[in-house]
């Protein structure tokens, strides 16, 4: 009797631990309704050349892998993404033993700020997204700091399409 009755409890936690889940997408309530999205190019509000593709193209990638937006033309789309990458910072993360003034690892903070509007131009979400990268200085500084504005965008773009796509 206590045998069947500890399985049976075993038995109902069980099964009451996936309550409240479900699988797939849980967007926002208030873009729900929405399938297919237009992503133009950012605009950017830096120095830095060639920062807008970067980050716009790393977005467009992000939404397609979590599939919860289609990625189509405006003429198509139900809603439009645009953004701003509005600002970057860079800042000596560690120096070198020997001149601290050198660096040897370098740290980016990237930001940028969106909104999603629907056909008619009325907003229906707007946001804030960063990220910060870090990388270690190479011989050739083009090539590094080209790199944590890579790693930076890709990170970004992971937090935006989150925002979007997770219902938190």
């Amino acid at each position: 009797m206590k045998s069947l009755f500890l399985l049976l409890a075993s038995c109902c936690l069980l099964l009451s631990g996936c309550a409240g889940y479900t699988l797939g997408a849980q967007k926002p309530a208030h873009l729900r309704h929405i399938t297919k999205i237009a992503v133009p190019t950012f605009e950017n509000l830096t120095l830095e050349p060639r920062l807008a593709s970067l980050v716009t193209n790393a977005v467009i990638k992000q939404l397609q892998n979590h599939g919860s937006y289609q990625i189509v033309s405006k003429s198509e789309a139900e809603a439009v993404l645009q953004g701003k990458v509005a600002n970057i910072n860079r800042t000596q993360f560690r120096s070198d033993l020997n001149n601290v003034l050198r660096s040897s690892q370098l740290q980016a903070t990237l930001s940028c700020l969106f909104t999603i509007t629907d056909a008619s131009g009325k907003v229906l979400h707007s946001g804030a997204a960063s990220a910060d990268s870090y990388i270690i200085l190479e011989a050739n500084l083009q090539l590094s700091e080209t790199q944590l504005f890579e790693d930076a965008a890709q990170r970004l773009a992971n937090n935006l399409a989150d925002q979007i796509s997770e219902g938190w």
